[in-house]
Order: C-alpha cells, then structure tokens, then sequence
C-alpha cells in the first residue's frame, strides 16, 4: 500500500506534466493567435521543458505532491500562490541568463493559465481520491487502537479509504453477507487473540469469495500511515518481521552510498565550515564544536560531533529535554538548529561508521533507561545504525517528551522493518526538500 500512495502522487505527477505543454500550447495560441505555426511550438519547446524541470523542483519543494496538504484550503491556496510566484522569478532568471529567447508576455501568461490548471487538478484529484477510489472499510472490534485507527481514516479521505463501521467481535453475525451488501473490500480486524477465536474466523473465511482484503490492525497501520503500533505487537511480531541477517549484501551497498555521499556533502559545505565557526565565535565564547555522548548500534556508546548551538557544552543540571525556546540556545544556534546546519559534523561520524545517512535518531544514554522502561521493545531500535535522518524525523515533529519518543519510535519500527535503499533514497529527498525551505 506503500506503493499505492507512491502510484498516486505518480499520477498527481503525470498530470502536471501534461498540464505544463498544454498551457504552453493554449499560451502560444493566445499569443500569436492565427499566425501561430509548428515552428513557434519548436523554438519553445526545448528551452520550456528545461525551465520545466526546476519548476518540478519547486513544486516539490513547496509539498505539491504531499497529499495531506491539498484537503488544507487556505493553506494549499497559498503554498499554490508562492509556489507559482518562485516559478515565475526562476523563469525570468534563466531565459534573462542562460536561455537566447526572452519571452516575457508568454511566460507572464503561462504562469496565469497554470496556476489555475495547477489548482483545478489538485482540486479534481483530491475529489477522486476522496469520493470514488476509495477502499470501504469495516473494522472489527472496539478497542483503544481501533477507535483512534477509525478517527484517524476519517480525518485522511485523501488517503483513499472511508469508514463505513465498527464492529465489536460479540456482535457479529453474518459477516459474508454484510461485507457483500455493503460492498465492502478492506475489513480491519483488531481482535488480539485472532487465533483461539474460531468462530471470528470462521466468518472470515467465508469472507474470501468476496474479494475482500483482510488485516490485522498491526498491518492497517502500516500500509495507511506508515507506522506500526506499538502496543498491539507480540514477540512473534518482531520474530517473523525483523530478520536483520538476510540483510547483508544491502548494508554493505548502504555503507558504500554513505560514505560518498557524506564526502559529497563535506565537500560541497566546507566553504561554510569557516563562515559557521566565525559565526559561532562572535556571538558567544567557548568551542566551535561540541560532542554529545550517544547510543548507536547494538546498544554501543559514540560520541556525536556538532556545532556548538548551545552557550555551553556542559549541562550543569544534567541532560534535560530540549524546549521549544530554550534558554541554553545562542541566537546564532537557533538560526544553526533552525536550518540543520548545527549537524554538518555529523558527515564525519558518518565516514566513521557511527551513523548512517538514515536510520533512527542516535538517543543520549541519560534518556535511554527511562525510554525503555517507559515505551515497550524500544531496545531494537538499535538493531541497526542510527541515522543522520530518518523515516521518524520527516513524519513526526522535533520530541521533547517521552510520548513524543513514543510516537516517533513506532515510525522507527516501520523503517527497520520495511528499510530498503528506495525508501532511503525517499526519506533524504524530503530531508533535502525540508533542509532548503529552512
């Protein structure tokens, strides 16, 4: 189902595409009207798909293809106008420097004519997804999980699914027959001892002939947002799912892309280094960089190198919780924190092998033994490398608390389970679209 979201933004994608040469088309014919030719279309058509693809680039950096945001009216209005205003400014730039064309009144009219297809598709796609292709769903069993699952559905119709009822497993009869009535195709079943239940599965077997998908809730999580509950796991769970040691040959691959891609980024930000430390210096005394004890793989301790964004290294009260406007924090740090560049040093721990590019976030040892205590299996998150970025960092707000650990801990399993060099190639373009809007 990852893939189903993956296939939709493929052809919220295609539709731009096609958007984008039909209003160069309706532009030039607005334009030259009866004396528009083949060989007008010609002389546009290289120089525009060039400029098309740093307006993909934008689109993607203002989040036109995040779901989520198109059933956000004021907001995607917005996001919709700058994203069409920065397209303009990159269009003038490059046919002023790099094109030998100058088309102002066209480009000035096919911004108009795209912003309004851009917003109309959107518009008509969200409709599409929210109101036809929809997966209908019944879930089985009332329980704190389900309850919040079924909040969750309806609060994300662009998700493609509709809740169509809950029901407790002490009530059911003649499942088959409500499934086919009420042409259901998703049932979500959320009764934990599934197996010792023989007349549930029963009715479920009988469900089959209707071509109806069956999951656990565990699995519900997962294919619709990407997260695997915590509290509805056992150890067979972590048993059938999280077999580190068939993963060999892919790691290796992941090491040999981390440490290029860390020397990369070292090389393409050292000119920044100075200007950072400069920065750093003026602003308060003390270390340009600072080191914070943390715990990597296998539960093994490494010392983490950042930029010192803090007035001191030391904590003189002990480890606490980063606050949402700490005090301990420079006004030149908040600017390093705000746009991630307190973390560039982390490219060495990377070329070092402490971390990986992405994985989950590396956690202090003075937090862990609560952490543990506090959110269940939270251990295995060091089955594998922390990470410079990760699956939970571009789904989940900064943590502060342990619920907010909690939280992003269930999006850690779904990495660990699911991690391949596709999804690492998914999680560092957001972080690089997250990263150059700071």
């Amino acid at each position: 189902m990852f893939n189903k979201l993956i296939f939709r933004k493929i052809i919220l994608f295609c539709g731009d595409l096609i958007i984008l040469y039909l209003c160069l088309i309706i532009t030039l014919i607005l334009r030259y009207g009866q004396s528009f030719s083949e060989t007008n279309l010609a002389n546009h058509l290289l120089p525009f798909s060039v400029l098309y693809l740093m307006w993909l680039f934008i689109f993607f950096v203002f989040d036109l293809y995040e779901l989520d945001l198109l059933k956000k009216g004021i907001s995607f209005t917005v996001r919709m106008i700058l994203a069409m205003f920065t397209c303009l400014i990159a269009g003038i730039i490059f046919f002023y420097t790099i094109s030998n064309i100058t088309p102002k009144t066209n480009l000035l009219i096919l911004i108009s004519i795209l912003g309004i297809f851009l917003f109309l598709w959107r518009k008509i796609f969200l409709q599409l997804f929210s109101s036809f292709f929809k997966n209908r769903v019944v879930i089985i069993e009332l329980t704190k999980e389900s309850e919040n699952l079924a909040l969750a559905i309806k609060d994300n119709p662009h998700l493609g699914y509709e809740l169509i009822e809950v029901i407790p497993v002490n009530t059911i009869s003649n499942l088959s027959e409500k499934i086919k009535n009420s042409n259901i195709n998703t049932i979500i079943v959320a009764v934990k001892e599934l197996s010792s239940n023989k007349e549930l599965k029963e009715q479920l077997y009988n469900c089959l002939v209707h071509n109806v998908n069956i999951l656990d809730i565990t699995r519900a999580y997962e294919i619709i947002f990407q997260k695997i509950p915590v509290d509805h796991l056992d150890y067979l769970w972590f048993l059938e799912n999280l077999k580190e040691g068939k993963r060999g040959i892919e790691d290796k691959m992941k090491r040999t892309a981390d440490i290029v891609l860390a020397c990369l980024i070292l090389i393409l930000t050292s000119p920044f280094w100075l200007l950072i430390a400069l920065m750093i210096k003026i602003n308060t005394r003390g270390p340009t960089f600072c080191q914070q004890k943390r715990i990597g793989k296998d539960g093994i301790g490494f010392w983490l190198v950042k930029f010192r964004s803090m007035k001191s290294c030391e904590e003189k009260n002990g480890a606490v919780w980063a606050e949402k406007n700490d005090p301990r924090i420079t006004r030149i740090g908040k600017f390093l924190r705000t746009a991630h560049l307190d973390e560039l040093p982390q490219m060495l721990n990377i070329i070092k092998g402490d971390i990986s590019l992405v994985g989950p976030r590396p956690e202090r040892p003075e937090f862990m033994q609560e952490l543990k205590k506090q959110i269940p299996h939270y251990h295995l998150r060091h089955l594998i490398k922390p990470g410079f970025t990760g699956w939970a960092q571009i789904k989940f707000r900064y943590g502060r608390t342990i619920s907010d650990s909690f939280e992003k801990f269930q999006y850690d399993l779904y990495y660990i389970k699911n991690r391949s060099l596709f999804l690492d190639l998914s999680i560092l373009l957001k972080t690089f679209q997250l990263f150059f809007k700071k």
